[in-house]
């Protein structure tokens, strides 16, 4: 049998809409199966799970939802069971992936249904909102794709099919080409930039690869810092290597480009053991195309490209996110390292470098080594966190982890 594309949204309003999927899936050899998340109308055709199957699940009825007088009261029930009973029917091998449709209200029910299933499985938002700024990114599932539904308020027309058709091929296709996770290998989770910023990985990928570890490295602008969180929460990793941090800082000064309140929390309090070390943490990303914030007018930057700029934050800033981050380790229940490279922590801050504040560094650092919280160890390296001298100490680190029985042993 070919795969099987679970197909969610409210049926009441949007059935044309979703029948359409439905042929084009067919139509390419797909198998197209159908959730109701409507309340208040009544479907026109029966689906393979009801709106009242739904509710059930999130622990509820229609009556009760109707009865409530409240949308978002209802909807949160629907979202609720329909992220229950799909996790449910995925692992009872029901389908392979997933495809929702809807407006706010119906991408508000996509979040949730999408965040409640495993990397791997091809989960598809159709959304007249897609990309839009009231979308949080601690909500956004580590896999999920997005497409923009021009045109598809109401009703099909030759615009919106355009969209859903290209919506329909993307998650059958994925669906047959996927490779979910399967490694044999344990899995260490990284935090970085690009090697022009921050080039440990690039020692350090090979080291425990040679080892017998898996290493994915996560882009830490926002969106990689969450997905990275979500797979942590998740148990995805043996141990954590955080190396970029600054999404702690961009959140706490007010940065779009954020990860969440969570970020630098989840592994630990999942039981995975961290090594953090605050590359670039005196940096704020910002929006390039945005106005550059007060607080930052007079500080010096550095323009990535058109949609990326980055302020470099004073001593008295540093200082907080040191307290920062300090009260979030704080919080993990399983070891803690945290590197200090006193020589920067970026390649941009090394000494004589355009955005180097010797200052400010050795006030984050007096900081740090000030509040670092009674759960974790302090490793001082006389080094820059590009030298090879903080990849030598970070691998010291994880092999006496891993002779202690902290990390699991690779499988080479």
């Amino acid at each position: 049998m070919d795969k099987r594309i679970l197909i969610v949204g409210t049926y009441d309003t949007k059935s044309d809409e979703l029948s359409y999927i439905a042929d084009v899936i067919r139509a390419q050899g797909g198998v197209a199966l159908s959730m109701d998340v409507s309340v208040l109308g009544q479907a026109p055709h029966p689906t393979d799970w009801s709106k009242h199957d739904v509710a059930l699940a999130g622990g509820g009825t229609i009556a009760q939802a109707i009865a409530s007088g409240d949308e978002n009261f209802a909807m949160q029930l629907m979202a609720r069971g329909a992220a229950l009973l799909g996790s449910r029917l995925h692992a009872e091998g029901r389908f392979d992936g997933v495809l929702v449709l809807g407006g706010s209200m119906g991408t508000d029910l996509a979040l949730d249904l999408c965040a409640a299933l495993p990397v791997g499985v091809p989960k598809y938002i159709v959304s007249t909102v897609s990309f839009s700024p009231m979308i949080p990114p601690e909500r956004l599932a580590a896999d999920v794709q997005m497409i923009l539904w021009a045109g598809g308020l109401y009703g099909l027309n030759p615009i919106c099919k355009a969209s859903l058709s290209q919506a329909a091929g993307a998650v059958l296709g994925a669906a047959r080409a996927v490779e979910p996770p399967q490694s044999r290998r344990p899995m260490i989770g990284m935090t970085s930039f690009g090697k022009t910023v921050l080039r440990y990985m690039v020692t350090l990928k090979p080291e425990l690869e040679r080892r017998g570890y898996d290493l994915a490295v996560f882009h830490a602008t926002g969106m990689g810092g969450r997905a990275f969180e979500t797979l942590a929460e998740q148990g995805a990793f043996v141990a954590v290597m955080d190396f970029a941090p600054q999404e702690v800082s961009n959140h706490l000064f007010g940065s779009a480009i954020s990860a969440g309140p969570n970020r630098m929390i989840s592994a630990g309090r999942a039981g995975v053991p961290q090594m953090v070390a605050p590359g670039c943490y005196d940096l704020v990303d910002v929006v390039g195309w945005h106005p550059a914030p007060e607080a930052f007018r007079d500080a010096p930057s550095h323009a990535h490209n058109r949609l990326l700029s980055s302020f470099v934050l004073n001593a008295d800033q540093r200082r907080q996110v040191a307290r920062e981050i300090a009260a979030k380790l704080a919080q993990a229940a399983a070891p803690v390292t945290i590197f200090l490279p006193e020589h920067g922590c970026n390649e941009w801050d090394r000494a004589a470098g355009p955005l180097s504040d010797p200052e400010a560094l050795a006030a984050f650092c007096d900081e740090m080594r000030a509040v670092t919280p009674p759960n974790a160890r302090l490793i001082s390296l006389d080094a820059h966190i590009n030298d090879d001298a903080f990849a030598a100490a970070v691998l010291a680190q994880f092999d006496q982890w891993v002779a202690s029985g902290v990390v699991p042993p690779g499988h080479r």
